[in-house]
């Protein structure tokens, strides 16, 4: 104890224990109000730190600890960006993205010099707030079932063109001085380059190396997870080495890592330890602000919000509107988006740091954020509400040449939990009724197997989250689970739609009697159907021994030739 004294970890670890169980609490009073729980991180700095209670302060590890959670959201943000799931509408999100950094940077930069920010807060300001709130989009389009929706793809497409901006970006300030254009345009130029070299790798490795990687060590969870953390810090570990931020090299990471099939169990397994270093980032956001700091511009903070809000809807509005889409596609996606996001803060740290902004503006920033990500929450969780109370006001940007894309979204579809013989042989039968079937299997083993199929497969535990929203479960039309464990058979009979037929397997009667209390439409009882089919068989053996003895032969074939099936 005498050494953890004089050292100093005791005061580290208190630290830590005091920013953990504030942020906890007020996590639990954001979840109640229907808050995002980053607006929670962000007042538990400003509980504990100057502006309250004053009883943390930024430490080395805290410092230390924050920016590893940048790197960590950024390398589950890169995880998160499938390249598949937005190329049918690639073209128009490239150009809605392009126009809205150009126009909402625009819009902020003249806000902020309106209110009298001088040219060098301005250009921050500016390039801090063009941002959407990626996490809390994606996390509360995911609770309502909408990612797969053509506004919920344009907002994610938008987001990841967005956060690539953002590495970009987070690699400028890392410079010495922004006063020089010359120097900035050498900066930008050489950043490319190194982020193009290591794209590349990324994009090689994650063709050649990955899939057979994870492969290996998919079956040893810890290994697997450790894989997975490893793979991250060998980009960091290469990007600092080329002078380039560590958070380019996470999000690289992360972006090599989403194009294999095994990145959905991945980011399950990676959350929790983000979500750790989360809460350290954000509540140093707000230990660095005092209270003249926090309250500075707050009058400025309000005025901008409310301009930015209605300038970003009505600029992706506009942006949407003029690819052709349906005034309905354009409202939602461009009210999806209206908010400033947490990367503000990001930039706006960043600066600090660098010298180039002091810690009023940075006051400024969170106080936009916590403002317009708060009212953003209700107006995404109502958003198609908004939409039917201004229908008839939108009725003028209706024309017979605007349509929405038809995208490829799995609706009254199968989905099947588990993989074995008998269920390969079942799989015939539910593709040719239902067109569309998604395989949810955990058993690396079977990789190549599904990899060459013709139906969807989605490698990971059942019991995560975004595995189930990934493979469509409520919409799904049937869901086949041959897992006999209870927690994930009540999980999916409580997240299926009203009219989803559901066969389950159990293991015993009182887990059978439980699963068709919840609502199971057939249950596989393989003990009791075993039984059955051996005393069948007796029955015959006794009395009928010819036919019993046909019954063996014809057995063993039909083995034979599902074992040729399932190994060829």
């Amino acid at each position: 104890m005498i050494g953890l004294l004089q050292t100093g970890s005791l005061p580290f670890a208190t630290d830590f224990a005091v920013i953990i169980i504030t942020a906890v609490l007020l996590s639990y009073l954001a979840r109640l109000t229907g808050q995002p729980t980053i607006v929670a991180y962000i007042f538990t700095g400003l509980v504990l730190g100057p502006v309250f209670l004053d009883v943390v302060s930024q430490s080395e590890l805290v410092v230390l600890m924050s920016e590893l959670g940048l790197g960590f959201l950024l390398f589950l943000i890169g995880m998160k960006m499938r390249i598949d799931d937005i190329r049918e509408i690639l073209r128009p999100i490239i150009n809605i993205a392009i126009w809205q950094t150009i126009l909402q940077t625009a819009l902020a930069f003249v806000v902020a010099f309106a209110l009298g920010f001088t040219l060098l807060e301005t250009t921050v300001i500016a390039l801090a707030t063009v941002f959407g709130a990626t996490p809390i989009i994606v996390k509360l389009l995911s609770d309502k079932d909408e990612l797969a929706t053509l506004p919920g793809k344009i907002d994610v497409g938008v987001l990841i063109i967005q956060d690539i901006y953002l590495v970009i970006l987070l690699a400028v300030l890392s410079a010495e001085s922004l006063s020089n254009p010359q120097e900035i345009a050498v900066s930008v130029g050489t950043i490319l380059l190194l982020m193009g070299g290591v794209g590349i790798i990324s994009y090689l490795s994650a063709r050649y190396l990955l899939p057979s990687l994870f492969r290996a060590v998919a079956e040893d969870r810890r290994a697997f997870f450790i894989v997975g953390i490893a793979w991250a810090f060998v980009f960091i570990l290469g990007t600092e080495q080329l002078n380039l931020s560590l958070e380019v090299g996470a999000f690289l990471a992360g972006l090599s890592l989403a194009q294999v099939p095994y990145t959905s169990e991945l980011t399950e397994r990676v959350r929790p330890i983000t979500d750790f270093f989360m809460v350290v980032f954000f509540t140093s956001i707000g230990l660095q602000l005092a209270a003249d700091s926090l309250l500075a511009y707050w009058v400025e903070a309000l005025i901008a919000s409310a301009a930015l809000m209605v300038g970003n809807f009505l600029i992706i509005f506009y942006l949407i509107d003029r690819e052709q889409f349906t005034p309905e596609t354009s409202f939602i996606g461009s009210l999806n988006m209206a908010q400033v996001s947490e990367f503000s803060l990001v930039v706006g740290a960043l600066a600090v740091t660098r010298g180039f902004i002091d810690a009023s503006i940075l006051g400024y920033l969170s106080l936009m954020a916590i403002v317009t990500m708060s009212l953003s929450t209700y107006l995404i969780n109502y958003n198609y509400q908004i939409y039917e109370r201004v229908k008839p006001y939108l009725a003028r940007f209706e024309s017979e040449e605007k349509r929405d894309v038809d995208l490829h979204v799995y609706q009254d579809h199968a989905v099947v939990v588990g993989y074995d013989e008998i269920i390969r042989t079942a799989l015939p039968l539910l593709q040719e009724h239902f067109g569309d079937v998604v395989v949810v299997d955990r058993n690396p083993a079977h990789a190549e197997v599904h990899q060459s199929a013709d139906y969807e497969y989605i490698y990971g535990d059942f019991k995560h989250g975004e595995i189930r929203s990934g493979a469509g479960l409520k919409r799904a039309a049937f869901v086949l689970s041959s897992t006999v464990e209870p927690d994930i058979n009540r999980i999916l009979l409580e997240e299926i739609g009203d009219d989803t037929v559901v066969f389950a397997e159990a293991e015993s009667t009182e887990d059978a009697a439980d699963l068709y209390d919840r609502g199971a439409h057939y249950v596989i009882l393989s003990t009791a159907l075993t039984s059955e089919k051996l005393t069948d068989h007796l029955r015959l053996y006794f009395n009928e021994s010819e036919e019993f003895w046909a019954v063996v032969d014809s057995d063993i074939g039909h083995l034979r030739w599902i074992r040729g099936e399932f190994d060829g």
